[in-house]
């Protein structure tokens, strides 16, 4: 038989995101030095998903993280911001693309020493060319779009913990982002205040059609709100399970680890009634300044009890 001759063409580039693609990962690898921390993450973010990042201690959910916002460069595979090829593209072009970025840390990260306007502000100083009056104006919005509004002259510490975390959250709101990631934004907060942040969360996106991105480990916020997610697994190193994280606790089929995980244990905690679709809205929620909400004194009051 005659020989099979050698192709000679040159490797296919990898398929273009889907046009409601806001974030598409393809076969990265992540980790520090020789080390490895995972290998073959690939997913994909569609426009106005609130897309959980879940997964036990240890197995990268945040250095993962790191890496989508452009913290951490990869080991290897592939990112994009849209169509924005985002680690191949140049330094300019990165910088571009996360422009329409917005980062909530997990500790709320406010400067102590600026008020909650000046902190949320900031981005508007260093990005725009808006005056001080311009600024200001702006900030307020964005702190009334988290329920804050009557606290632009309040310092950090003169609020609590999840007003810290809503705060933080205006702030990454400032410059209209398309994409937001948030690290553990429940950490720290009790089960009312975390529910508030879930139900901000789900609002925005429904009022401002931004897309989320949300590294986790609290079940309730994952039921309650996620439409997407990917489990990382700390022993294999990659994603085991993809999904909307309620379908995925109700397959037999889905891996066992990350079944675990989700029904810690077996059984899911929550019940029926809290895995509801996350496009419900919640019963007797309020929008921030609408009819009926409370004064910012009574908002303190309450959230300081």
């Amino acid at each position: 038989m005659p020989d099979t001759p050698l192709s000679t063409s040159a490797p296919s580039a990898p398929a273009a995101p889907p046009a409601d693609s806001a974030l598409s990962v393809r076969d990265l690898q992540v980790g520090y030095g020789s080390y490895v921390l995972m290998r073959h993450v690939s997913f994909e973010v569609r426009k106005g998903d609130i897309f959980f990042i879940m997964g036990g201690s240890g197995c990268g959910k945040s250095t993962l993280l790191h890496v989508l916002m452009g913290l951490k460069r990869p080991q290897a595979g592939k990112e994009f911001f849209g169509k924005v090829d985002f680690w191949d593209g140049t330094e300019a072009q990165r910088r571009q693309a996360m422009r329409h970025a917005g980062v909530l840390f997990q500790s709320g990260a406010l400067w102590s020493s600026m008020t909650l306007a000046e902190n949320v502000g900031l981005p508007l100083q260093q990005y725009t060319d808006l005056d001080d009056d311009e600024i200001r104006e702006l900030a307020s919005l964005k702190l009334a779009l988290v329920g804050l509004a009557g606290f632009e002259d309040f310092y950090p510490s003169e609020i609590s913990g999840g007003m810290s975390k809503r705060a933080g959250l205006a702030r990454a709101l400032a410059l209209d982002p398309q994409i937001l990631f948030l690290d553990e934004p429940s950490a720290g907060l009790d089960p009312v205040s975390s529910n508030l942040l879930d139900e901000l969360i789900q609002e925005l996106r429904d009022t401002l059609g931004a897309t989320f991105v949300i590294v986790s480990h609290e079940l309730a916020s994952i039921f309650s709100i996620a439409t997407n997610g990917i489990f990382l697994d700390v022993k294999t190193r990659t994603v085991t399970a993809k999904g909307n994280p309620r379908e995925l606790a109700e397959n037999p089929h889905t891996q066992k680890d990350a079944l675990l995980f989700l029904t810690r244990g077996g059984k899911n905690p929550l019940g029926p009634q809290a895995c509801s679709p996350a496009s419900a809205p919640a019963a007797g929620a309020t929008a921030a300044g609408a009819p009926g909400a409370a004064s910012p004194e009574t908002r303190a009051k309450d959230e300081n009890a």
